[in-house]
Formats: C-alpha cells, structure tokens, sequence
C-alpha cells in the first residue's frame, strides 16, 4: 500500500506525507518539508539593534507578534535594557491576542471541518453557521487587540526596544475589556463544540518541552523544562534543541533526552497545568483533559483551553493597567555597545529562540532561530509510525485523512520551519 500526499492542505507552508507498506510491514512512513529554505538569520546580519524586530516579525504573518517578542528579548538582554511594568503588562496583553488568534485560526477552520465532514471551512459557513460565526468574533476580537497595543496585528510597529511608540488610551482600554468579558460566552461554546468531537484514539507519551515560570502560565521568558525532568536556563537552549539535518526535509529535526520531543499547546498544558486559569482548568476538566495527556490529537483541545485562559489573563492584566493608569512612556535611551542575548516566548506553536550577537555599533554579526515547527518535526514522523500499523487494516482514504489529521494537530508552521540550507563546493 503506497499512500503520498502532496502538499497537505489546511496547514501553513508545503510539506507531504509518504508512506509505503508491505505484507504490514512499514518500508517508507515520513513527513517532508519541502518548502524553500528561508534565510532571515542572514538577512539581520550587518543591521542595526532596532530593526531586527522588524524585520524578524515578517518570518512569520501568523506569529508576527510572537517574533517580534521573542527578538526584542534577545536584543534587550544583548544591550541591558530594561522594561517598565507598564511595558511587561502590555507586552502580556498583545501577545495574549496572538495566542487567540492562531489558536481560533487553527482549531476552527483547519481542524474543525476534520470532524464535521467538509473539506474546508468554506462549506461550514451554510452548514454550520453559527460555529463560523463564533469563530469570526474570536478572531476579530483578537485581531483589535492586538492592533490597540501594537498599532497593527500582523507585523507589529509600535513594539520598540524597551517600550512601544504607540500606546492605548484607557477609553480603548476598557471598551476592549468589555469585549473580552462577552467573548466569554464564545469560550464556553466552544469548549461545548470541542467536547462533543470525536477525537481519534491514539496514545504516545514523548518528551514534552516547554516554558516554565513558578507564579503564571508561561509564554513569554522563563525556565525551559521538560516532562522528563529536565531544566535549563534560556541561554542554554543549544543543550535541548541540538538541532540535525535530515536529507528529505529543509526543516532541521532537534531531539534532547529522548530520540524526540514534543512543543506546543499539549506541551504547556502537559507542564503548566497548574498555573492555568481556574476557568481555563474548568475547561479542561469539561474535555476530560488533565496531565499527562499523551494523545496527540488533543493538541487542538488543549489549544482552546489556552483561548480560556488568555481571554481571562488579558481581563486581569487589563484591570491592572486601569487601575495603574496608562502613563505616558516613550521607549528608554539604549546604551549601545556590544553584546549577545538570546530570547524566548511560548508561541502558538511552540518554543521559540531568537539569538543574537552585536558589535560595539549596536550592529548585529551573528543570529540564530530555533522554529518551534522544526522541532516537532522528528517527533510527528515517530507519531505517523506509531500509528500506521494501528489502523493499516482501514481503507487507505480513511488512512491518509488520519495522517493528514495528525499532521494539522500540530498546527504546523513549515515556512518558518524551513531553516536548511546545503552547499556544496566543487
């Protein structure tokens, strides 16, 4: 039985799945990334500190806020800037409305027609209208938040080193507030949507990696941990990602303690339950969900019990802004000199580093990104394997929608992922 599939719809970037059996035998069963590679960490050498953020973000048009985060991080700890509440709070604020957005984009129109029996969400709008309806505030709710903050969503301009060069008013402020507080009534629908799915069975306990902070869900800085018991301050993120080329795919594959590992939403739930919102744990508890969850189908549910969670995260941080008072900041004066930082934020898909090295002209000379697409690569090939042989006595359309299922739970970045370049000299 040969099963290919080109180009896998319903992600983001090209990648296809091959897989070839024989009496029950597996001979071929793999993932391949086959996007162009993407050159950004040379695009940035050569540039001064206060445009890589700009630059970093175009990586990405879903996790643009996420880039952008992750290498204002790297930059300010390279340079010894230092952040004000006021910024740290609004930072949380913005990024709470990227982790939205990807995450209704993902669970609603890639994965939801999986299980409601279209093949896009087109169809789902005449016959499921009020689910796309739903999803459509979600993602407008998101979007505005993140334009009140950063002046636009995708590709972010008010985000500068140290600060923002735009900042919401406390009218913006509280109108928003008000919005999140009616999206909660969206939530609850759709921890109801998400309960009533019929997720497929399929059990594989990895290695999770993720962010961890003692006192809040963790997505921007923190500790890197693992399931298996592992801990390593940020600056030592090469120990954990030990990143390897493989010769089908222009995404490098990373493993740690075991042969792979797995980061995303499963991961963080998986690691951080603890520290998610009451509502956010009650959303959990309504899809039967508490760690170790080790099916990685469940990596959509655990998505939208992160939707919970930053809708009520965002309520708080932005009672604490009103309550504080919008003061008016311009980002702080940079002592520019040489210096190296790295940077790390929990984005939708996963952990992401961003590593950079300046000069004594605050210009950049070397920089590093570790996509959090690629380093679930070697872990979604060891998952396709574990779950050919279990369903090869089914029909090779039910197989291939299978595979193409567990492909989308990871909710794939692959133009990020596609970071490999070989040269050869003759």
């Amino acid at each position: 039985m040969k099963i290919e599939v080109h180009h896998v719809t319903r992600v983001e970037g090209h990648g296809d799945i091959v897989v070839d059996t024989e009496n029950g035998e597996i001979k071929e069963c793999r993932f391949e990334v086959v996007e162009a590679p993407r050159f950004f960490e040379a695009f940035v050498r050569g540039r001064p500190y206060y445009e890589l953020s700009h630059i970093t973000s175009r990586i990405c048009g879903i996790c643009a806020v996420g880039h952008a985060t992750a290498s204002l991080q790297a930059t300010e700890k390279a340079l010894g800037v230092e952040l004000s509440e006021q910024t740290v709070l609004l930072r949380k604020l913005m990024f709470h409305g990227e982790m939205i957005d990807s995450h209704v984009l993902h669970t609603y129109y890639l994965v939801a027609p999986d299980f409601l029996g279209v093949g896009s969400v087109i169809p789902l709008a005449s016959s499921h209208p009020a689910v796309v309806e739903r999803a459509l505030r979600i993602k407008k709710l998101s979007g505005d938040v993140c334009a009140m903050v950063g002046g636009r969503h995708t590709h972010p301009v008010a985000m500068a080193v140290g600060g923002f060069t735009h900042l919401p008013s406390e009218v913006e402020l509280r109108a928003m507030r008000a919005r999140f507080v009616d999206a909660r009534v969206d939530m609850d629908e759709s921890i109801a949507l998400f309960g009533t799915l019929p997720w497929p069975e399929f059990e594989r306990e990895t290695e999770y990696v993720s962010l961890k902070k003692d006192d809040e869900y963790a997505l921007i800085d923190g500790t890197i941990v693992s399931s298996d018991g592992f801990s390593y301050p940020i600056e030592d993120y090469r120990k954990v990602t030990n990143e390897t080329c493989v010769p089908f795919s222009t995404a490098k594959w990373t493993h740690h303690n075991r042969d792979s590992y797995m980061v995303g939403a499963l991961a963080r739930f998986n690691n951080n339950y603890d520290q998610l919102h009451p509502r956010a744990q009650e959303a959990a508890a309504k899809l039967g969900m508490k760690p170790l969850v080790t099916n990685t189908f469940l990596n959509s549910a655990a998505q939208a019990i992160e939707m919970v969670h930053c809708i009520e995260d965002s309520i708080e941080i932005m009672d604490e802004l009103l309550t504080r008072g919008i003061k008016p900041e311009t980002p702080p004066e940079v002592d520019v000199r040489a210096g190296e930082g790295v940077g790390a934020c929990d984005v939708p898909r996963g952990i992401l580093f961003h590593h950079y090295v300046y000069d004594e002209n605050g210009i950049c000379t070397d920089a590093n990104c570790i996509i959090p697409t690629g380093q679930n690569m070697a872990n979604l090939n060891a998952d396709m394997k574990a779950l050919v042989p279990q369903v090869l006595d089914r029909s090779q359309d039910e197989i291939r929608l299978l595979l193409e299922m567990l492909v989308r739970a990871y909710d794939p970045c692959i133009s990020c992922s596609a970071h490999f370049l070989n040269v050869e000299f003759v």
